[in-house]
């Protein structure tokens, strides 16, 4: 196999150009399971203790699915930070989104993660991403860790691997599962920090100290509760995942080690990683048809418009989303919901024969979701997409089972409508005016 090269890569900061010069990119190596730890250092967290011992603020931002999103172990470890280091301001950054990825983390990081100026990320996807291979993994994860670092060689990253049922399988066999190996491997890579707490919840389970999931409290006061549905913890399985993560950020404190960020970059994991993943707002030129932005009063504008920028909508059939890019992979940033329509998606003039509705069996109410037009596209031409309202509404069938009368529910105005509510293009390239 020939060897492939990675562009220079040149890094501006105020005053200093850092260029990292071409390495021969090689073969990541094949996946293998890890062996599980509960806390691996690598190189720790030196640029942190670094701000801490002067005083200085420190902002964390915790980057991850539905887990991080609750008021839980996110909030409960910012509260722990400042209880420890009473001397600093510790600013909290929540860029959690219920039911996300790395695949879409590599895209919306700029806008959630580095434009805040982060000084610490912790990023927990190991149970969303568990249904994707590796590889996949691989290309998100290391275009997040890539991303972070070219933005700023100084910020620190740590990896968080939570717990949901199934996980048990490997962690008692001694192994870390799949998304949380290929993680470690990139980690190993990188000399990325990690925390396993799923880990313990597994030897509380085994011991006979823990229930993984039930739908009523446990009878027996001494048997703790994890979760109702295997996944999502409750108070105490909450208060465990910040145990595990505090200790493991004192014995990172330990560590005297100097690291260079930068160097790190030279030589890449994977090729075609996700670097180069960005966001870009829709602007009124790419928009035909009955598009209108969404009002700040809106109700769905205020939920979601944080992490969304401007959202437009339209529900004229014909009404069309149309621009030019020169990249491999393209998407939408939209949302899902009981009153969305259904698209037709074109690229270099070829019409996709499956009509993409934007409703599926959870659309009892408004999500973030994500559009994917298009992947592996020759990265050196340019492309046209254009997406156009379908004329019909999807079927709503899907969702019955979620309803106590959907015969006479799927009926009502909420579950009418092709509304296409949309705000950010997602590409790996430029776009072409």
């Amino acid at each position: 196999m020939k060897s492939r090269f990675l562009l220079p890569l040149i890094i501006c900061s105020i005053s200093t150009f850092i260029s990292l010069e071409a390495v021969p990119l090689l073969a990541a190596p094949p996946y293998r399971a890890i062996k599980a730890h509960s806390v691996v250092e690598r190189d720790g967290l030196p640029f942190v203790f670094q701000k801490l011992k002067q005083g200085k603020e420190l902002r964390i931002a915790y980057f991850g699915g539905s887990i991080t999103a609750a008021n839980g172990w996110r909030p409960q470890t910012t509260k722990w930070f400042s209880k420890q280091f009473p001397q600093n301001k510790i600013h909290e950054i929540n860029a959690a989104i219920g039911g996300t990825g790395s695949d879409l983390g590599a895209f919306r990081l700029k806008r959630d993660v580095l434009d805040h100026k982060p000084d610490l990320v912790f990023i927990e996807f190991a149970v969303n991403d568990g249904g994707r291979k590796p590889e996949d993994i691989w290309e998100s994860m290391e275009g997040i860790v890539r991303q972070i670092w070219l933005d700023n060689p100084e910020t620190e990253i740590c990896f968080v691997y939570t717990f949901r049922v199934g996980y048990e399988k490997d962690l008692r066999k001694g192994f870390c599962p799949r998304a949380a190996s290929a993680m470690e491997m990139l980690a190993d890579h990188y000399g990325i920090p990690s925390i396993n707490v799923a880990v313990k919840i597994v030897e509380l389970e085994s011991a006979g100290k823990l229930i993984f999931k039930s739908d009523s409290p446990t009878a027996n006061k001494k048997v703790i509760l994890f979760s109702k549905d295997g996944v999502h913890p409750l108070t105490r399985g909450h208060e465990i995942y910040t145990e595990d993560i505090s200790d493991a950020i004192l014995s990172f404190q330990k560590s005297t080690k100097k690291v260079d960020h930068l160097e790190k970059l030279k030589q890449p994991f994977v090729a075609g990683n996700w670097e180069d993943a960005k966001m870009i707002p829709l602007e009124a030129k790419m928009l035909s048809g009955n598009w209108k932005q969404l009002l700040p009063s809106d109700v769905l504008s205020r939920k979601f418009s944080k992490r969304m920028g401007t959202i437009w909508v339209a529900d004229q059939p014909g009404s069309k989303i149309s621009f030019k890019f020169k990249g491999s992979q393209v998407a939408i940033y939209d949302l899902l919901g009981p009153d969305a329509g259904q698209v037709i998606i074109t690229v270099d003039g070829v019409r996709q024969k499956k009509i993409i509705p934007r409703f599926d069996s959870y659309c009892t109410y408004h999500r973030i979701a994500t559009l994917q037009i298009a992947r592996n596209l020759d990265s050196t031409k340019t492309h046209a997409v254009t997406i156009e309202i379908h004329p019909d509404q999807p079927d709503r069938k899907s969702v019955s089972f979620r309803l106590k009368d959907p015969t006479t529910e799927l009926k009502s105005p909420k579950y009418q409508g092709r509304k296409i509510r949309a705000s950010q293009i997602m590409i790996r390239g430029v776009l072409v005016n």
